[in-house]
């Protein structure tokens, strides 16, 4: 798909041109349109990725934590991100410092989402740690977020008292759930708040067909295809992600998952590989899952309940 010349720069082959002539009278008619026929399909597989390559991406799983601040100072971030043609970037990190970094550098691009972690080290601990709440209040009452996350939780662990107060803390400021865990526990998070909005980090790395089973059940449940590689092959979309794709076509959405320093180096690629296989996607479907389904998502926002 790379190197395709620009739809303007596309002239019926030869064998095309020929057909044109005419003939037969009987003949002529038939013949034409087959002609037209075949050089319509030609401009149409020649402009997708001339049309994919100018689509805006929003980015809805970056991280910025304080392993990335001294190698990836903000403003070179900021650049990174711009040079991957990102139109808007939703940024969690470890801690919320790093976040903040970037918001101040680019607020027209940042999107601040708030992360229970004060460091790495807290993934596997948080959800028992009672003075995340604490953390989380106070960080609410400085800044503005439009999410909660991302943090993990799996199975069970979403009934624990400090990811009840999490869904709470969410219900009563207006915010999305980035939840990075199993079908299990984004089940548990729904039936405590049947309002809830969910965006479920890596489609939970379960099959396509799990996710859309879980998608049928929860109407304010979204998707992010971060590091996830099974979307695609060559720039062809595998059937069962095609299938949906196709059922949902407003649910799913983009993400690099800048987990590590190294990860960063990666977004331009990422992007550009994304390109790629959305070309093969219906216009409509590939700019939802580029963008509008994420700006849609946010705009989905409840309000929140006054004081």
């Amino acid at each position: 798909m790379q190197g395709s010349p620009h739809p303007a720069d596309v002239t019926p082959p030869a064998a095309a041109r020929a057909t044109i002539a005419p003939r037969s009278a009987g003949a002529h008619g038939a013949m034409r349109l087959a002609a037209l026929a075949a050089v319509l399909v030609g401009l149409l597989q020649t402009a997708a990725p001339a049309v994919a390559a100018d689509l805006p991406i929003f980015d809805a799983h970056v991280h910025y934590s304080h392993d990335a601040w001294a190698t990836l100072p903000p403003k070179e971030a900021v650049a990174l991100l711009r040079k991957a043609g990102l139109k808007r970037v939703m940024v969690s990190s470890s801690s919320d410092e790093g976040t903040q970094k970037l918001f101040a550098e680019a607020p027209d691009l940042i999107v601040p989402s708030l992360r229970p972690y004060r460091t790495r080290g807290e993934i596997g601990t948080w959800v028992r740690d009672e003075s995340v709440i604490p953390h989380l209040d106070s960080r609410l009452a400085k800044h503005r977020y439009v999410a909660i996350g991302e943090f993990h939780v799996y199975g069970a662990d979403a009934d624990l008292p400090v990811m009840r107060r999490v869904v709470e803390l969410a219900r009563r400021d207006g915010l999305l759930l980035h939840l990075h865990g199993d079908a299990d526990a984004v089940e548990r998070v729904f039936r405590q708040d049947p309002g809830a909005r969910i965006l479920w980090a890596h489609a939970g790395f379960a099959s396509p067909a799990d996710v859309r089973a879980t998608l049928r059940r929860h109407p304010m449940l979204w998707a992010d295809l971060a590091f996830r590689s099974d979307p695609a092959t060559d720039g062809r979309v595998a059937a069962e992600w095609r299938d949906a794709f196709t059922e949902f076509p407003a649910r799913f959405m983009l993400g690099t998952d800048t987990f590590s320093p190294e990860r960063w180096w990666y977004v331009p690629e990422h992007a550009s590989w994304a390109r790629r296989w959305l070309a093969d996607l219906p216009t409509g479907v590939a700019e939802g899952i580029a963008w509008r389904n994420a700006e849609a998502m946010l705009a989905a926002r409840r309000p929140p309940i006054a004081p």
